[in-house]
């Protein structure tokens, strides 16, 4: 017997009246700017190993979508670091879309960092996205290696000064989970942007208005860079709020509902998963956002239909969309 609460909706109820009156008190751009074609990248992790077929028929499958970037995550302290550049090195060579490499300097010399940019840089690559990087396991406050980086800013700056490279950084709508305050954390974001950073891009969330205020507050704070958001659809909910729960994301009570009974139907989750986070784009689309950063946890299926309902076509997408069907589990 399913032990979980029914569904009141009284508390849900509350909640969207809550955020559609604040988001209808916000100015709206011209009628001419909503709902145009976004702009959109992408993020992977590393495949296992070399020459994964999966993470081929992945590129294959949301290249043609013309993104302005696909970028690839760095494991803790460099664990990933040969299979990171071996993905940014399969994207240089199999798609039109330019590839991103994820960095972090937590547990590393700044001699071995440094390495790893000489190594993006050799290989074609000069899209970075600089990360300090978690805490390892069982910890929770960072420290800084012996001869290493004192944190994103230090890396951005040692960065920008090596070569001629396009930095992105990290930003959290809801407050970083080790920051002191919302205020320094963004403080903290407009240095690492001073350092030699031209773009932000967001922590997941679920409510347009966690963005919209954080994009607010950041303008208040002088912060003119792009910030851009970061996107993640909800492919398996235990998941997504193991994920949540690690950095600090709130968690809406409405999403767990519209999960609620689907564990044996993914089919239906995908239709869920697709129609929920394509009405958070277009939501913030109405609020004049076009750029979106999808992470797509390697599973092109969903980040495909989204793009799709967003409005975004590519030549042969139709046997694309025959292909990525076939993937979507039976059961």
């Amino acid at each position: 017997m399913n032990s979980k609460p029914a569904i009141t909706g009284d508390a849900l109820r509350a909640s969207v009246e809550e955020t559609a009156g604040r988001l209808a008190g916000r100015p709206r751009p011209a009628v001419a700017t909503l709902r145009s074609e976004p702009e959109i990248s992408f993020e992977f992790f590393p495949p296992a190993t070399t020459g994964d077929e999966h993470f081929r028929a992945t590129l294959e499958a949301l290249d043609p979508l013309g993104a302005d970037f696909m970028s690839v995550t760095y494991g803790a302290g460099g664990s990933s670091q040969e299979r990171t550049l071996a993905a940014l090195q399969a994207i240089n060579s199999r798609c039109q879309t330019p590839a991103m490499g994820h960095l972090t300097c937590i547990g590393a010399s700044r001699d071995s960092v440094l390495e790893v940019v000489d190594s993006y840089a050799a290989a074609g690559i000069n899209r970075i996205l600089a990360l300090r990087g978690d805490p390892p396991a069982g910890t929770t406050e960072f420290a800084a290696h012996a001869d290493g980086f004192d944190g994103a800013v230090d890396l951005v700056a040692a960065i920008a000064g090596r070569g001629d490279f396009d930095l992105s950084v990290a930003a959290y709508p809801e407050k970083h989970p080790q920051a002191r305050s919302a205020a320094a954390d963004l403080d903290h974001l407009k240095r690492k942007l001073d350092a030699g950073a031209r773009r932000a891009i967001t922590q997941f969330f679920f409510e347009p208005d966690t963005f919209l205020s954080f994009r607010d507050r950041a303008a208040a704070a002088g912060i003119s860079a792009p910030i851009i958001p970061g996107i993640l659809p909800v492919m398996n909910l235990p998941r997504t709020l193991a994920m949540a729960r690690q950095c600090g994301t709130a968690v809406p009570a409405w999403l767990g509902q519209l999960f609620q009974g689907l564990d044996d139907a993914p089919q239906i989750r995908q239709l869920v998963a697709a129609t929920v986070t394509a009405e958070l784009c277009t939501r913030l689309q109405d609020q004049g956002v076009h750029q979106f950063h999808f992470y797509t946890l390697n599973r092109p299926e969903l980040t495909w239909s989204i793009c799709h309902i967003l409005g975004l076509r590519a030549a042969g997408s139709g046997n694309v969309a025959a292909n990525l069907n076939q993937r979507i589990p039976a059961a």
